[in-house]
This record gives C-alpha cells, structure tokens and sequence, in this order.
C-alpha cells in the first residue's frame, strides 16, 4: 500500500524536475487541485495544464520542509530558494492524489519572479 507521504515526495521529485506528465500522472482523472490563490483545476488534463503552464512561466523549486501524514491526508510545508513559503494538503486514496488545496502568496511569487503583477487578478 503506497502511503500519502510517499505519494508527496513523488510529487515533490516531479515538480522539482518540472515534470507535468509526472505530476499528472499521480492524480486520479477527476482530481481536483486548488491553489487557493487561483482558480482549481479540476480533472486530470486541467491540473497537467495547470502545470505545464506554470512550469512555463517560472523556474518553480519545493524545498521540504515537514511532510506530515494522518490517514488518507499528508501535509506538505515548503519553501523555495527565493524564499518563497507554503503549504499543501494532499488526500490521497487508493495511490492517487484525488484532492490537493495549497496556501502561498501569490503577489510576492510574482514579485519574486518578475512576473506582471496584473496576472495577479
């Protein structure tokens, strides 16, 4: 039986390679992921090109800092060499990511990224 907290180091090696097809690959097909500072993606295809567009436009890294786990839940506290702060919670069932909810900020990601702030919106 994989673990939650397994799944989330893949995920963390996917993303860290920029690695959409990987990421998408450990989400069910009608996974949701909701950044809370954007819209969510719903399904496997939007949360790939949720990714793929991300990846695009930043050169994103999650350091880890914890990965906690209870039950079908891990929670992951990150940070980027920019200094960056976040975190997610990952349910995990079966394997797969079926639910995923992130908190960062969003104005100082683009900031940090020199990214127009009226993406901001």
């Amino acid at each position: 039986m994989v673990r939650p907290k397994d799944v989330v180091n893949q995920w963390v090696d996917a993303f860290n390679s920029h690695d959409a097809e990987a990421i998408a690959s450990l989400y069910h097909s009608n996974a949701e992921n909701h950044q809370v500072a954007n819209e969510p993606a719903v399904g496997i295809d939007a949360i790939r090109e949720m990714f793929t567009s991300e990846f695009a436009s930043a050169d994103m890294t999650a350091i880890v800092e914890n990965i906690f786990e209870d039950g079908q839940w891990a929670i992951l506290e990150w940070r980027d060499p920019l200094g960056l702060r976040g975190c997610g919670f990952f349910q995990v069932v079966n394997g797969k990511i079926l639910f995923q909810r992130g908190y960062w900020d969003k104005l100082s990601f683009l900031k940090q990224h020199h990214l127009p702030i009226d993406s901001f919106s």
